[in-house]
């Protein structure tokens, strides 16, 4: 059993063909899958693929790198989390490197949307890229650690997963933790503690090794818990089932 908590099955490479991808991760053993929003104006198509499919959850958010979209205030966000099936706020953070200039817009977009996943208890979906350092000190200012939440794709330093550990907040691997140059972040992996663990795919991008370059799916995620617990002298399946444990902590809504 695996679950995969962030894909985009929105997206138009895994949308136009969800039947067939949902096959597959079930052939997979992939139980579950967090499908995560990006923008409020994409939120009906994303509601439509998941329609009718009870181990698909979505969330409610505004990615930072969009901008000129519709910007959601914290009534707004609110209500749309209050449907069933919307277990996350977010995906929401800060990203410095795709987007340059003044960022203000997005600390505090940023912030809005903590306030909305504090208002209605439903837990944080955090980007950070070269943002760490705002991230983690938003996060602290807002009360983030009253609601919790996961530091998705996660490709940061030891010492940023420890602070996001100290708000209380997991951490999610996804096909990056299998690309050769990624040894800092083995090493990481390695030190998060056993209930603070995720596994994802990001999909359609980030497709782990041996998969990389195709177009990344939910049904890839068992080759990031292989290499997982290849790091932490494990087996697989019981990162399968310790991650899939996981989820259902932090995700409690769709229990």
């Amino acid at each position: 059993m695996f679950i995969d908590s962030h894909c985009h099955l929105d997206f138009p490479d895994l949308a136009n063909e969800i039947d067939s991808v949902l096959q597959r991760m079930a052939g997979a053993k992939v139980t579950h899958a967090l499908c995560v929003s990006v923008t409020l104006e994409d939120l009906p198509r994303l509601r439509t693929v998941t329609a009718g499919h009870r181990n698909l959850f979505t969330s409610v958010g505004v990615h930072p790198d969009y901008e000129g979209v519709r910007e959601p205030d914290l009534e707004e966000l609110v209500a749309l989390a209050d449907v069933p099936g919307v277990v996350a706020i977010g995906e929401t953070g800060l990203d410095y490197f795709r987007v340059k200039g003044d960022t203000e817009w997005q600390r505090e977009r940023f912030r809005v949307h903590i306030r909305a996943a504090r208002r209605c208890g439903k837990p944080l979906i955090v980007h950070t890229r070269s943002a760490s350092d705002d991230t983690l000190r938003i996060l602290r200012e807002e009360g983030a650690e009253s609601v919790g939440g996961v530091m998705h794709c996660f490709t940061e330093s030891w010492e940023v997963a420890r602070g996001a550990l100290d708000l209380g907040f997991r951490i999610s691997f996804s096909g990056i933790l299998t690309f050769k140059n990624a040894e800092e972040l083995r090493s990481t992996a390695a030190k998060v503690p056993e209930h603070a663990l995720l596994i994802e795919t990001d999909s359609p991008y980030l497709a782990p090794v041996p998969m990389r370059g195709k177009t990344n799916e939910p049904a890839f995620v068992p080759m990031v818990a292989a290499r997982l617990a290849e790091i932490r002298q494990t087996s697989v399946e019981s990162i399968g089932e310790l991650t899939s444990q996981n989820f259902f902590d932090l995700f409690k809504h769709a229990a």
